[in-house]
Parts: structure tokens; sequence; C-alpha cells
């Protein structure tokens, strides 16, 4: 009897999910691992930072989506050590996993570029605590503020990426839209949003028009800009630029970049800049073929955009790898196919852009971010919910934004 290939997939993300089950359908005996029983869809974050969705909307039990194969199994486990001359990775919890290959798609974790009081006073918005601990914390201080035990809530977002311009457009429109249904007592002076961004433009990554529109409508929100600013330090109760403005801000959410986790360097593989581990066109490490790295972790000869989409092609390009190496064929190169970028300002706002070079702006592109986002949620109960929500939220009676108080 042959044996079938044991492979071990370290992370349940989109790059994870994605070449579990890729090797799932080739026959493959999969074991994926994460430190959460569930994956979560990270593009939505921000909707449950600012409740208009709820943490069962955005992520997908493991187990669930390991029983659809037989020949996969999920286990709840942190990744402590990785062992390449013995084929074997060591877990938190003590035990270990042995493997024939290996797929590393544990993504990166926040950057804090060194700021100082950025790790200690400014919220991360990357992970499914990171959105419930923002939303509590927004919730207590709008009720202290409307109990006057507060002056005031002022919001700073850092960063004026797609994560940092669908945060603070969302915030801007719970100010305008709903804080006057929910919180009658808290005056308009009371509350502000501020989109602070080191370059004189939000959005870096796409053409200059596109730019303009989204800055445009962060304005028409009531969204302060303090665009060319660079964060000097960050404290509990203030963002301070270089040039010595003092933000107030009782609630500070660093939207500004990402490294490999610490312990990445403990793993004995090569890194390279921002600590992601270098590989070869195919994905995988020079000096032991049988390890692929997919997701942001991965540092391939031509960097990639880090976003969903990237993630999802390299896990399924590293698990083809695995089953044609498996049958002695051998690897290809990593190619990417660019879908294109997009980002949404608000209701009935968004930006799109294709590599062919056209651009999308307004209500046509809010409508294709959001079903394009649906069709990548694992469940039908997720992105019916999802669904629901978007449309009751923004096209909805008024009365029904009131989420920000659930």
């Amino acid at each position: 009897m042959v044996r079938r290939t044991r492979v071990v997939v370290v992370g349940a993300g989109f790059a994870g999910l994605a070449a579990t089950r890729e090797l799932a359908k080739g026959g493959a005996l999969v074991t994926v691992v994460d430190r959460n029983p569930y994956s979560t869809f990270q593009p939505l974050l921000y909707q449950v930072a600012t409740a208009g969705m709820g943490t069962a909307d955005v992520s997908y039990p493991i187990r669930t989506f390991a029983a659809r194969w037989p020949n996969v199994r999920a286990r709840r486990a942190a990744l402590s050590k990785v062992l390449p001359n013995e084929r074997r990775v060591e877990l938190e919890d003590g035990s270990s996993l042995e493997y024939d290959y290996l797929v590393l798609a544990t993504g990166v974790t926040t950057n804090w570029l060194g700021v100082p009081g950025a790790r200690e006073n400014a919220l991360p918005i990357y992970s499914l605590n990171d959105a419930a601990t923002l939303r509590r914390r927004l919730q207590h201080y709008l009720e202290d503020t409307a109990a006057g035990r507060r002056a005031s809530t002022d919001v700073v977002v850092v960063g004026a990426g797609a994560t940092g311009v669908e945060v603070a457009g969302t915030l801007a429109e719970l100010r305008r839209r709903t804080l006057p249904l929910t919180h009658p007592e808290v005056r308009p002076d009371q509350t502000s949003v501020t989109l602070v961004e080191r370059f004189d433009y939000v959005l870096a990554p796409y053409k200059p028009r596109l730019r303009q529109a989204a800055e445009n409508a962060l304005r028409r929100r009531g969204v302060r800009m303090r665009l060319g600013s660079t964060v000097a330090s960050v404290e509990p109760d203030a963002v301070v630029l270089k040039d010595g403005t003092r933000l107030p801000s009782d609630v500070t959410v660093w939207a500004l970049g990402v490294t490999a986790p610490d312990q990445v360097a403990d793993w004995g593989l090569p890194q390279g800049k921002g600590g992601r581990i270098t590989l070869t066109e195919a994905l995988n490490v020079p000096d032991h073929p049988e390890i692929f790295v997919a997701g942001d972790l991965g540092a391939p000869p031509k960097p990639l955009p880090q976003l969903a989409q990237p993630a999802l092609q390299m896990g399924k390009h590293a698990a083809r790898q695995i089953l044609a190496a498996a049958k002695g064929e051998p690897l290809r190169p990593f190619r990417y196919s660019d879908p294109g970028i997009m980002a949404t300002v608000g209701k009935a706002e968004a930006v799109l852009e294709r590599p062919s070079g056209l651009t999308v702006r307004g209500f046509p592109a809010w409508l294709t971010w959001i079903f394009v986002h649906i069709a990548y949620l694992l469940g039908g109960r997720n992105r019916a919910s999802v669904l629901l929500n978007f449309f009751w939220r923004y096209l909805g009676p008024r009365r029904t934004a009131t989420s920000v108080t659930q």
C-alpha cells in the first residue's frame, strides 16, 4: 500500500485554507493548525469594530471547514518551533506533528514602527479580538460622554491605506447618522474622526483620481484629514505629530504597517525585509524545498501586495506544487494573476482599479466591493447574514443604523 503524503498547514487564513482545500482534493493527508478555533475574514473586521456586524459573521469554525473532507484534520494550537531537519513542528501545548511537506501560512502582525507609545496606547485592527476590543472601547467612551463623565470621544486613525480609509469613513458615518439617534445627549462638537497619513494623499497604490475621490468622500463625511503628517508618538489621550501638533485622541486606531512575528526568527529559516521568509519562485524555502510559505509571511523574489487575492493564489499554488513534488514532477514558479484592488469609503462610495487601467468609483464600485467580499466568505449563513447586514445598515430606514450600541 502506498503511503499518502502528509502535509501540515499552519495558519487558517486565506492562504492556509486555500492550500488545505487544494491538498484535500488531491488526496493528501492534511492537518491544519491554528491558534484559534476559527478562521477570520479580515477585510470585514472594520465592520465588527464599528458594530455593523457580529463576530460570528466574519468567522468560520476550522473544524467545520475540515469536516468537508475525510482526509483533513483540524488542530487548535500555536506553533512553537519548526525543526526542518527532522521534518517536524512543535506546538505550544507540548505536542508535535511530523510532515512530509509543511505549509507556513501564519500571517504577520502589527508593525508599530518604533513609534513611542504606539504599542501601549493605540489599538490595531488585525484580529477578531482587536475588532471587538475597539468596538467595546468606543461604546464605553460614548456612554461616558453621554453621561457627562467624559468631555469627548475623539478618534484618530493612523494610516490611510484601505483599512484606515474604511475605518475612518465608517466611523464618520456613525458619528453623523447614528449618534444623533443613539446618543442624543452628545453634541456634534464632542466627537471627531481624524485620519493621519504621512503621504500627501490616501490609498497610495491607487491612481491619483481615485485617491482624490476617496479623499473628497472622507471630507464630505466629516473626517478631519492630516495628510503629509508623520506620527512622532502616541499618548493615552493624544497623537503627537513630528511638527509638534498634538491631536486629542481618546481612541487611536493603528492601521499602519505589518511585520513578521518575532518568533519566526526562532524557526531557523532565511528572512528578508520585514522578517518575512525568503522563498524561491515556487514559494518554497531554498535549503528546505519541502517547506512552502504562503500569504503575507512569504517573501518571493517578486514582491506581492499584502491582500487577500495574493494569499489565496499563493496557498493554491503551494498546494499544487506539493502534489506535483509528491509524484516526482518538477515545481513551477508562481505567477500572480492580478484581479485589481478596491476599497470602500462608506455608504454607496468605493473605488476600484483594474490591472487594465479601468477605474470605477461611487455606487457601482461599492456594489462590486460588497458582492466580491461576500463571494469569498466561508459558509452560506455568513454570506446571507453579511449581505443582509450591509443592505439593512446602509439602505434600510435611518433608525436601523443604531447598531453602534449593540
